[in-house]
């Protein structure tokens, strides 16, 4: 794709005004670092407050009676009973129970807000008027921009701009003004720390960005910082970490899928894949692989795509995303390997240039997090 071919955020001129390095992502222009660096806005983030344009995501709304249970049909998750402003995570699941998507929702009361990822939006939102359309409205949202503000100080920035942020905790979401613009935002994030996630008027987007931009805490991060960030968090990166050939059992996502939804439970089954979710989940089925978390044993950044072996030689997997840990200060990665082998504190070694450099199965996540609870 061609740089006109690309779509641009609500914040493109700012990104060029702050002198970003601008790569194609998920079809639009976005920034990959400031002229700070990747390594320097990962540790601020970690510090004091990083803000994120992450407006190429998707965001929607699915609006009726019966669309939190049309919802459900689509995800082994518990929808039905979600509280009003409670947030949680969700997963699209094609017919053999792979990922089409991972996306996070809100009960909003009258509506469900719902946040894809930016490179699948298109094919979210057709899937779910395809199944789910004549059972509920869904409708796209793409006249709103959405920024992340995350880190320890971003409450401290956001709540001089919008007073009564700081009542919200970790997974949970409240509408909210800035200048007559009217706000909804999350307390959650893609890094591991606290923070929030915003959904702005697409016009005010970079009023709003400006503003806070002036808050002595936050400076601008780019795609780079944030891969590292949420590697670090453990969390999965659609696309490298989880695709339509994982299933959540595999991906070691079976916490996101509440008792409810299980074998025995009131509301079990009915998603899309479910016999086989459900027979992995029981022990019924044997996997195939498990996503686990690396830590390699030499100061050698080992990278997605990297072949993993038994320290016997045998093939046993590969990693899915990895590098050096700016805060962890030590190689770290996460890949997919056999069950014998994903056992916390397993040795494995990765072919990184023909060399093999050992690696730890280790628990995810990498740095301690910090969601505000409360």
């Amino acid at each position: 794709m061609s740089d006109a071919e690309l779509l641009q955020t609500p914040l493109h001129a700012l990104h060029l005004e702050l002198g970003a390095r601008m790569v194609p992502f998920a079809g639009y222009s976005m920034p990959v670092q400031y002229p700070t660096g990747l390594m320097a806005e990962h540790l601020h983030t970690r510090k004091a407050a990083g803000l994120f344009d992450v407006s190429h995501m998707g965001q929607l709304k699915l609006v009726g009676p019966d669309a939190a249970a049309a919802f459900e049909s689509l995800m082994p998750v518990d929808v039905i009973d979600l509280g009003v402003n409670k947030q949680r995570y969700g997963l699209l699941l094609n017919d053999e129970g792979g990922i089409i998507d991972d996306l996070m929702f809100v009960n909003r009361g009258d509506h469900l807000f719902v946040i894809v990822n930016g490179a699948c939006k298109v094919g979210d939102i057709a899937h779910m008027q395809a199944r789910i359309g004549s059972r509920c409205q869904v409708i796209p949202l793409p006249d709103r921009g959405l920024l992340a503000l995350q880190g320890p100080l971003a409450v401290d920035a956001l709540q001089r701009l919008v007073p009564g942020v700081d009542k919200l905790v970790f997974m949970t979401g409240g509408a909210f003004t800035w200048q007559g613009a009217d706000l909804f935002i999350t307390r959650s994030g893609y890094t591991g720390e606290d923070g929030f996630e915003i959904s702005v008027p697409g016009d005010r987007a970079d009023a709003f960005a400006r503003a806070l931009l002036g808050q002595s805490e936050v400076m601008p991060i780019g795609l780079g910082a944030r891969n590292s960030l949420r590697l670090e968090a453990g969390l999965c990166l659609y696309g490298n970490d989880i695709d339509t050939t994982t299933t959540p059992v595999e991906a070691a996502l079976n916490w996101a899928m509440q008792k409810v939804r299980r074998t025995g439970g009131a509301r079990a089954g009915g998603f899309p894949g479910a016999a086989r979710v459900l027979a992995q989940l029981d022990g019924t089925e044997a996997l195939p692989r498990k996503r686990v978390g690396l830590v390699a044993l030499e100061r050698v950044p080992v990278r997605e795509h990297t072949e993993l072996q038994s320290m016997d030689g045998e093939t046993i997997g590969e990693v899915t995303s990895g590098l050096l840990g700016p805060s962890a200060d030590k190689p770290v990665a996460i890949g997919y390997v056999s069950p014998a082998h994903a056992a916390i504190g397993t040795r494995v070694q990765a072919i990184v240039r023909g060399k093999a450099v050992p690696m730890e199965v280790s628990a995810m996540p990498f740095v301690p997090t910090r969601y505000y609870r409360g």
